[in-house]
């Protein structure tokens, strides 16, 4: 099936991903450096409309003014090129020895501070660039020993953080949303804000909540054997998907950042399903479909472009096989004989408070509960139909 990308599906890259030169705790390097200009030319090329990119992905750790200046004047020559955006932003806060700690809650109060620096240069930079989303990874918020972290105080020291950020970004007119990216291991033994509903749970605390969403990965949350679909459709409920990130997943294990599709296949189809037909007359997120994978370690540099490919060729096929899923009519019948649609009726009828509903015999003292058990709902066979057309048997 030929798929061809356009601007308007909004795929995005970080530099990181094509970037990776697939060092591992057990490898050296496979692949020579990309140049960040390169990359933004050759996705480009491939249907990408966005870039993303951590301060340190552009520009080396420990670089002086002279040196970063002249790559940031280059790479908003290759922006303006190629016509490219940059959606969303980050910061690295967990490669450098000073951030074996954490940086936002470092039990040293001094890193604690120059990460919260750190991450406004990069904002700085993020908004002369036209970025509007602040993604924020603590992968080295956390610990490996309980005893070594106050955790209700890193929360306070979290939050203090990000309150920060905001009033920054407010004071200058930047209006950054921030989303925070949730994990629940790796590369601490236990990070902070693990899964999506830490992660939104935590922001209601914040001084002003509504900046603040999340921005989950498959891969994140299936690691701790979460249904990414079903995370990023409360996510959506809470209005707090800023941002997300696709990629595959083989279950609980260490995170694999395969192609978008090559783990879970059955809920990357859902996950494609929701996004794009999860809203009557529209999409259900509008953000950028980010892909924020590794090209295997087993890949040469041709490799990494065709890997970048198909995940863009996953997401278009998925995206096909979801719309004509949905447009099947026996798909339809099988979704009203499930009831479905009956999900989305209020249990109360309109006006009703729980007088009315003790009223009711019908709701309790007449209510046949042997034929209501004895009842299928069909959901095999509805799933078998979404099976078929993800194989396109249908």
């Amino acid at each position: 099936m030929s798929v061809q990308p356009t601007r308007d599906d909004k795929f995005s890259f970080g530099l990181w991903t094509v970037g990776w030169q697939a060092r591992d705790p057990f490898g050296e390097a496979t692949r020579p450096a990309l140049d960040p200009i390169e990359t933004v030319h050759k996705l480009a090329e491939l249907g990408a409309y966005g870039v993303g990119f951590h301060d340190d992905d552009l520009v080396p750790f420990g670089s002086d003014a002279a040196t970063r200046d002249g790559i940031i004047a280059k790479f908003k020559k290759a922006i303006a090129e190629t016509g490219l955006i940059v959606p969303s932003v980050t910061t690295n806060l967990f490669n450098h020895p000073v951030f074996k700690d954490g940086g936002f809650t470092s039990n040293d109060r001094s890193v604690r501070r120059y990460a919260v620096r750190k991450v406004l240069r990069q904002m700085d930079l993020g908004a002369e660039l036209g970025s509007k989303t602040l993604v924020l990874w603590g992968g080295r918020e956390g610990s490996e020993y309980d005893s070594a972290k106050n955790v209700q105080a890193a929360l306070d020291r979290y939050r203090e953080a990000l309150n920060l950020l905001a009033q920054y970004s407010e004071d200058h007119g930047y209006g950054f949303r921030f989303a925070i990216e949730p994990k629940p291991n790796e590369p601490r033994g236990d990070i902070l804000l693990p899964t999506a509903g830490h992660a939104i749970a935590f922001t209601q605390e914040l001084e002003r909540p509504e900046l603040f969403g999340i921005n989950p990965e498959v891969g994140h949350e299936q690691m701790a054997n979460l249904n990414f679909t079903h995370g990023i459709a409360q996510a959506l409920w809470h209005n707090k998907l800023f941002h997300i990130d696709l990629n595959g997943q083989h279950g609980p294990k260490y995170d694999q950042d395969l192609v978008f599709g090559h783990g879970d296949l059955l809920n990357a189809f859902s996950t494609v399903d929701l996004l794009e037909n999860g809203l009557p007359g529209g999409r259900a997120y509008d953000g950028p479909r980010h892909f924020d994978y590794k090209p295997s370690r087993t890949e040469d540099v041709e490799g990494v472009w065709e890997s970048a490919k198909a995940n863009i060729r996953m997401y278009l096929l998925l995206k096909e096989r979801a719309k004509a899923f949905r447009a099947d009519p026996e798909v339809q019948e099988a979704l009203a004989a499930a009831k479905v649609g009956e999900l989305s009726t209020p249990t109360l009828n309109p006006g009703e408070s729980y007088a009315g509903l003790l009223a009711d015999r019908s709701a309790f003292e007449d209510f046949d509960v042997d034929a209501a058990g004895a009842q299928g709902y069909g959901f095999v066979r509805l799933n078998q139909l979404a099976v078929e057309h993800l194989i396109g048997a249908r």
